[in-house]
């Protein structure tokens, strides 16, 4: 019966149609998801075990994630954000000793960021100090992170921008003289090499997403990386209910010592399995997510060279038609190879170009567009009142937050979208400045 429920399951994923496209009516999003046929069996393969908290499918994409991103853990979780609180919360774990990071400590990061790669670290009671980014390739100025620092810093936590890395020569430079963490957010960035090393793999702890917009998919979804056995460790208890234990679902005695210690004031022999050294979160992901991550991973490469691919052909197109006159195109970060997230464009002349007609007009000619996340985070409303330092000032943040949008190079943006895409920024051109 099994086989029969899957065959049938391929059936209607052939009997699907691909959307044809109709330049003016088809809109085009500038994110995204690409599903196979794989995809879907996986799913219904993983539905019919009825396991659905993790399971077989989760030990397979745990395994071959952390091969493919180069690290020797991988953590599956519910989202980036949660990937994101997990990076970062492991690092304030009791069990650090000294080297934990604590309430009133200071993180470097950056303004010009999504919300939830800065939240962990006013989650946990900690400070970011801002820096300023550099315009041509939208990531942290590295020039200011000297000044930055103070004897409270203990981290720093930025993203590759748009799936462009950032200065991690810099970064790490300053984190070894120093000792600081470094916890390095690839949502956007899966596949992107600095000095031909993956990201991701140079700091202490990094986060994926695997939303529908994001290099590979499983729905909602995410996971948490690093190479350190005693980061993996923690990671895993604050992601499973804070629990000391470290068995895998279904397991109840892996360390031979479930009923034979003493754990804090509890009494001896106390059950390990309800013995909890963290205040923590239930973030598993469930086997159908897993189920499609497996064969989503498979496709990441192809994936990946198409975003390249699309991003080049677009620049290409941008600088034979004229447009980088009125738009700076984000340039990749000397000595590394993006994965890119985007097309991010910066309008270059504000007076004569205001953004908000700009994004409009794209918008209403089927042409998705977003921006540069929260812009500044400073200026955004729940981030008003938080406790913060600023080194130097904000200027090119504010600039990317008022002139900046993004468009897609998702692999589901073919030439025909693309050509459309060229002619509708010349035809806005026309319109808006005659």
């Amino acid at each position: 019966m099994r086989e029969r429920v899957i065959e049938q399951a391929s059936q209607y994923y052939n009997s699907l149609k691909d959307e044809k496209f109709i330049p003016g009516e088809t809109f085009i999003p500038c994110a995204g998801k690409i599903v196979s046929e794989q995809d879907l069996l996986n799913m219904v393969d993983a539905s019919l075990d009825m396991w659905l908290t993790a399971g077989r499918y989760a030990d397979e994409f745990t395994e071959k994630l952390a091969k493919r991103f180069g690290t020797k853990h991988a953590h599956l979780t519910v989202s980036g954000s949660s990937a994101n609180l997990l990076a970062f919360t492991a690092l304030t774990s009791w069990k650090l000793g000294e080297k934990s990071i604590k309430p009133g400590s200071e993180v470097i990061t950056v303004a010009a960021s999504f919300p939830t790669t800065v939240a962990p670290i006013i989650q946990n009671n900690c400070t970011p100090v801002f820096l300023d980014v550099d315009l041509a390739t939208a990531n942290i100025d590295t020039s200011l992170l000297e000044d930055a620092v103070s004897d409270k810093t203990k981290a720093i936590m930025i993203a590759h921008t748009l799936g462009n890395p950032f200065d991690l020569g810099a970064v790490i430079e300053i984190a070894r003289k120093y000792d600081l963490y470094v916890v390095e957010d690839c949502c956007d960035a899966f596949g992107a090499t600095y000095n031909g090393k993956n990201v991701g793999t140079f700091g202490d702890t990094a986060s994926l997403s695997f939303y529908p917009a994001h290099h590979i998919t499983t729905g909602e979804g995410g996971a948490t990386m690093t190479n350190k056995k005693s980061l993996s460790v923690l990671i895993e208890s604050f992601r499973d209910w804070g629990r000391d234990c470290f068995c895998a679902p279904g397991m109840s005695n892996t360390c031979n010592n479930r009923f034979n210690c003493q754990h804090g004031t509890l009494p001896f022999g106390y059950d390990h399995k309800f013995t909890f050294s963290h205040i923590g979160y239930n973030m598993k992901m469930s086997d159908m997510q897993a189920a499609i991550g497996v064969s989503q991973l498979a496709s990441l490469d192809g994936f990946v060279e198409k975003r390249r691919k699309n991003h080049q052909s677009l620049t290409e197109k941008f600088k034979e038609e004229g447009l980088d006159e009125f738009f700076m195109i984000q340039e990749p970060t000397p000595n590394s190879e993006p994965s890119w997230f985007g097309m991010l464009l910066t309008i270059k002349d504000g007076e004569r170009l205001n953004r908000r007609e700009v994004v409009s007009y794209l918008d209403d000619h089927k042409v998705g567009t977003r921006l540069l996340f929260a812009g500044n985070l400073l200026r955004q409303p729940g981030f008003k009142d938080i406790k913060h330092r600023v080194v130097g000032d904000l200027t090119n943040t504010d600039i990317l937050m008022e002139n900046s949008f993004w468009i897609g190079v998702w692999p589901g943006i073919c030439d025909d979208r693309q050509n459309y895409m060229v002619q509708t920024f010349k035809k806005m051109l026309k319109e808006l400045l005659k």
